[in-house]
């Protein structure tokens, strides 16, 4: 079980090897810094087709996890898609890949973490997967896993933990 009032640090140190990192290449973008939830997933490159679709279904206070191979030549996110997750309910996006307009997204109630800022957009060819397990900077990700983010970092944490 989580306690509340929660940091990255001290769940780390509770769940040791269980606990599994992101490495510190994401920024904050989004108006929240701290947020946590359950995990669902998209594996996409350069196309933001499933990332739209996900966060226009019912978030329930879940976090997107986009594995989106790193790339830095276009945006995966920006303030239209993050307006539409703040309205489906979701507590964050945590994008291997870049968002745009972050002026707009920092103003929102939304956690986003991203590896850069791009104003390119993506392409929109319907390409990608949704709800798979993925991999995030090297670090494996499952839907169902719970995930704490806030101002030191990124923690997993199997689903049940």
């Amino acid at each position: 079980m989580i306690p509340d009032g929660w940091s990255t640090c001290d769940l780390s140190d509770a769940h040791g090897d269980a606990a599994r990192v992101l490495p510190p290449l994401f920024r904050h973008f989004g108006g929240r810094s701290r947020f946590s939830g359950t995990v669902a997933t998209v594996e996409c490159f350069e196309d933001n087709s499933r990332v739209k679709e996900q966060l226009n279904t019912p978030g329930e206070g879940r976090v997107l996890v986009v594995a989106g191979g790193g790339s830095i030549r276009c945006a995966l996110l920006g303030d239209t898609i993050g307006g539409e997750a703040v309205a489906a309910g979701w507590a964050g996006v945590v994008l291997d890949g870049c968002v745009r307009d972050t002026a707009a997204l920092a103003t929102l109630d939304l956690g986003v973490l991203a590896i850069g800022v791009v104003p390119r957009r993506s392409l929109k060819n319907g390409q990608g997967v949704a709800g798979g397990p993925v991999e995030v900077a090297g670090i494996p990700c499952v839907p169902g896993d719970l995930l704490f983010a806030d101002e030191d970092g990124v923690v997993l944490l199997p689903a049940g933990s």
